[in-house]
C-alpha cells in the first residue's frame, strides 16, 4: 500500500487526517499486530512469578487468562485516551499504549510465590502510581533535567538485565521444571531456537510488515513446531478454546485492595522513568511523522493519559500502560501520522479482549516458545539501553556514576539473600536492583562537580578506563 494511494504528503503528516476506512482499518491492525507479543507478556511473566502461570498446574491457572484479557483491555483504553483525548488528558496523536516492561523488576518480588493472593497490593500500587504518574504531567518540562540519558540508559538497561534469566528459564522449561529432567532438553531448547532464528531472519531479511511482527510471526512458527513435535496437542487447544467464553466484561477489584507502601513506592518512583520514556515517544512521533518538535501541551497530556489509563487498568486487574516504542519506529516506516488509524487498532485491541477465546489460545502457547520470544525482546531492552547510553559523553565523572550505581544496583538483583536482614519493604524495593540504581544515578549526577581528573579514576580501574567519548558536547565536535 503505497502512502500516495493513502493521501497526499501533507494529509499524511495530519494527526487530525482520517484515511478511507478500507485502508485505515488494516493500518490500524497492523499496529496491534507490531504490539502484542509485548504487551501480553508482562502478564504472563507476573502470573509466573506468582506461581499459577504456565507448567504450574495451579488451580488458579485459568486467572492467567484474565490478566491477558485485561492487558489487551487496557491497552486499546489508555491508547483511547491518547488519541481521542478528554480535555487536558491526551496528545491527539497516534501514540499506541501497552503494558509496560519497565515495572516488572518491582511487580515480580511483590507477587513471587504468593499466587493470586498477591495480586491485591499489586494492584492497589497500580491504582495509586497510576494517579501520581498523572500528576507528574503537570511538572513533567521541570523534572526531565533530572533524567539525562546517563540516568535513563542506565535505568532501561538495568530493566533488560532483570529480565534476561526470566527468558533463559522459560526457554528450558520454566521455573516449576527446573530440578526435573526435561529441564533444559534439547526438545525445549529447539522449540525456542526456531521462534529466535524465525524472528531473526524475519526482522532482517523480511520487509515491511513481515520485519515490524517478526517476534508474533516467530512465536507462530513456534507454536507450528510445538504441535508438530507432541509438545502441544491440537486436543489440549480445542479443549482451551472451548472452556473459554465467547464474551466476558472486566470485573472492578476482582483481586481486592490492598495498601503496599513497597508497591506504592515502586510503582511511583518507576512513574519517573516511564513518563520520561512516553516524552521520547511523542518526540519521536512527531518528528518522525510531522517533521516538528512536540509542544509541551502534547507531551503533558501524554503523561496525563500514561498515569489515567495505568489507574484505570488497575481497578479492573490490568498492569500499568505506556507507550510503546516499536510504534513510533512503525509510524516512520508507514509515514502515516493519522491518530485515527491508531484509534482503530484501539478498538480493534479493546474487541479482542473482551472475546475470552482470544486468550483461550494465547495461553496453550507452550512456555518454551514463549521464551524464544522473551529472549529476543528482553535483549532488545538491554540493547536499547545501551544505545541510550551512547548519547553520555562518557568523562570520568560520568563513569564513576554509572559504575556505582550498576555496581549496587546489579549486585543487589544477583545476591538478593545480602539483604535478608533488611525489612520486607525495603527487601522487596532493593533485590529488584532497579530502583537503587537508579536512586543513586539520580543523586550522583545532582551532586557531583562537573568533571573528574583522569587520576582519579585511573587508580581504580586497573588501566580499563576507557577512552570513549560518546556524544561529543556541541563545542567539542565543531
Amino acid at each position: 500500500m503505497s502512502n500516495s494511494s493513502i493521501g497526499s504528503p501533507a494529509q499524511l503528516r495530519d494527526p487530525n487526517y482520517t484515511p478511507p476506512l478500507y485502508k485505515a482499518i488494516p493500518l490500524g491492525i497492523q499496529h496491534v499486530l507490531a504490539m502484542f507479543v509485548s504487551n501480553v507478556t508482562p502478564a504472563i511473566i507476573v502470573a509466573g512469578a506468582a506461581g499459577f502461570g504456565f507448567g504450574s498446574n495451579s488451580p488458579d491457572f485459568p486467572e492467567l487468562l484474565y490478566l491477558i484479557q485485561m492487558s489487551m483491555v487496557f491497552a486499546g483504553v489508555a491508547t483511547l485516551l491518547q488519541t481521542i483525548t478528554i480535555g487536558p488528558v491526551g496528545a491527539a496523536l497516534p501514540i499506541v499504549q501497552g503494558t509496560s516492561f519497565a515495572f516488572l523488576p518491582i511487580m515480580i518480588p511483590l507477587v513471587a510465590g504468593k499466587g493470586v493472593d498477591g495480586l491485591a497490593a499489586l494492584f492497589g500500587g497500580v491504582i495509586i502510581g497510576g494517579f501520581f504518574h498523572a500528576c507528574l504531567g503537570l511538572v513533567i518540562g521541570k523534572i526531565r533535567f533530572a533524567l539525562p540519558p546517563l540516568v535513563t540508559g542506565l535505568v532501561v538497561t538495568m530493566i533488560g538485565l532483570a529480565l534476561v534469566q526470566v527468558g533463559i528459564q522459560y526457554a528450558a522449561g520454566g521455573v516449576p521444571a527446573i530440578g526435573t529432567p526435561e529441564y533444559g532438553s534439547l526438545l525445549n531448547w529447539a522449540a525456542a531456537l526456531v521462534v529466535i532464528v524465525v524472528t531473526l531472519g524475519l526482522k532482517f531479511f523480511g520487509k515491511g510488515m513481515m520485519s515490524v511482527s517478526a517476534v508474533l510471526l516467530g512465536l507462530i512458527a513456534g507454536y507450528i513446531f510445538a504441535l508438530a513435535t507432541g509438545m502441544l496437542t491440537f486436543e489440549a487447544v480445542s479443549t482451551s478454546w472451548n472452556r473459554a467464553a465467547v464474551f466476558a466484561l472486566p470485573q472492578p477489584f476482582k483481586y481486592g485492595f490492598e495498601f503496599s507502601f513497597a508497591a506504592v513506592l515502586g510503582f511511583c518512583l518507576m512513574a519517573f522513568v516511564s513518563a520520561v520514556e512516553t516524552v521520547g515517544d511523542v518526540s519521536g512521533i512527531t518528528k518522525g511523522g510531522a517533521g516538528r518538535e512536540a509542544t509541551d501541551k502534547e507531551i503533558a497530556g501524554a503523561t496525563f493519559a500514561d498515569g489515567l489509563g495505568t489507574a484505570i487498568a488497575g481497578f479492573f486487574g490490568g498492569f500499568p500502560n505506556t507507550s510503546f516504542s516499536q510504534n513510533v519506529g512503525l509510524i516512520a516506516m508507514t509515514g502515516v501520522m493519522s491518530r485515527h488509524v491508531v484509534t482503530i487498532g484501539a478498538i480493534f485491541l479493546i474487541v479482542c479482549g473482551l472475546i475470552p477465546k482470544v486468550g483461550a489460545v494465547i495461553r496453550t502457547v507452550p512456555i518454551e516458545v514463549l521464551g524464544g520470544g522473551v529472549i529476543v525482546m528482553f535483549g532488545m531492552v538491554v540493547a536499547a539501553g545501551i544505545s541510550m547510553l551512547s548519547d553520555v559523553n562518557w568523562n570520568r565523572r560520568n563513569m564513576v556514576i554509572f559504575a556505582i550505581s550498576l555496581s549496587i544496583g546489579l549486585g543487589l538483583q544477583l545476591e538478593p539473600g545480602a539483604l535478608q536482614h533488611m525489612p520486607d519493604t525495603a527487601r522487596i524495593l532493593l533485590t529488584s536492583g532497579l530502583l537503587p540504581a537508579a536512586l543513586i544515578a539520580i543523586v550522583l549526577n545532582l551532586v557531583l562537580p562537573e568533571e573528574l581528573s583522569d587520576e582519579s579514576t585511573e587508580e581504580v580501574s586497573g588501566g580499563l578506563s576507557g577512552h570513549g567519548r560518546g556524544s561529543l558536547p556541541k563545542e567539542e565536535t565543531a
